[in-house]
């Protein structure tokens, strides 16, 4: 898909990975859409807008089906349609099994996998009527491998991985892709605060022996936006955790 003048909504976008699939996105001419839960500094939409692209702020809560249909609903008032979707939102709430609480539990679920859910069957009612569309959802090396003291972010992650196999399928005959990203250790604002220690192990653990960039995961999702023959894959972006 060429994507200059296209409308990429991406959610969870305000910082990490999310901002870097934003500015990614505003940098190859598409117009974008910055969604989280509080509203978006104005700042931020003034970077993107740098670009020449237009960018809008739509904040709310993917978890709630209903929020999620108003967003979609707000966003094609202001930018006519979306054509590309990336489910980036996601949150963590670690703990060992045995001392997991089922609101944990559930809390992961609801935003990781419900909210993917909900904003895809949100926005491919116009997709389908338009037979064109990008869906991208983020899962994660641990939805692949598992890691200890994440059952519920894992499982929520290979959620993903099925749920975007079972939609590529069912909307390929209307012209629509849709993949999955897996990323591995990316580094964030949230590894910086980890010790020195904890990156070495976490750096043992990938062929590369490094963390990947937010610039990594992005470059793939582009890649996944403007490639129209590729649906139903799992795009590994984890230094080789996965092979």
């Amino acid at each position: 898909m060429e994507l200059t003048n296209k409308t990429v909504f991406i959610t969870g976008s305000s910082r990490g990975i999310g901002w870097g699939i934003a500015k990614t996105f505003a940098q190859a001419g598409a117009n974008v859409v910055l969604n989280g839960r509080k509203e978006i500094p104005a700042d931020k939409i003034a970077e993107i807008e740098a670009f020449g692209v237009k960018c809008i702020s739509i904040c709310g809560d993917i978890s709630s089906f209903d929020e999620a249909g108003r967003m979609i609903k707000e966003c094609e008032e202001a930018l006519d349609s979306i054509d590309i979707l990336i489910n980036n939102a996601g949150i963590t709430k670690d703990q060992l099994l045995l001392r997991m609480k089922p609101e944990d539990f559930d809390a992961v679920m609801d935003i990781n996998l419900k909210g993917t859910f909900n904003m895809t069957q949100q926005v491919l009612k116009k997709m389908m009527k338009k037979r064109a569309g990008v869906i991208i959802n983020l899962s994660s090396v641990v939805g692949l491998i598992g890691n200890v003291g994440q059952s519920n972010y894992a499982a929520s992650k290979a959620g993903v991985i099925g749920f975007t196999k079972a939609v590529a399928r069912e909307v390929a005959p209307r012209g629509i892709t849709c993949n999955a990203i897996a990323p591995g250790f990316i580094k964030t604002d949230m590894t910086d605060e980890l010790n020195d220690k904890v990156k070495e192990q976490m750096e043992g653990q990938i062929p590369l022996k490094c963390f990947g960039s937010v610039e990594d995961v992005a470059n793939a999702a582009l890649f996944l936006a403007q490639n129209s023959y590729i649906t139903g894959q799992v795009l590994n972006v984890d230094g080789g955790m996965v092979m």
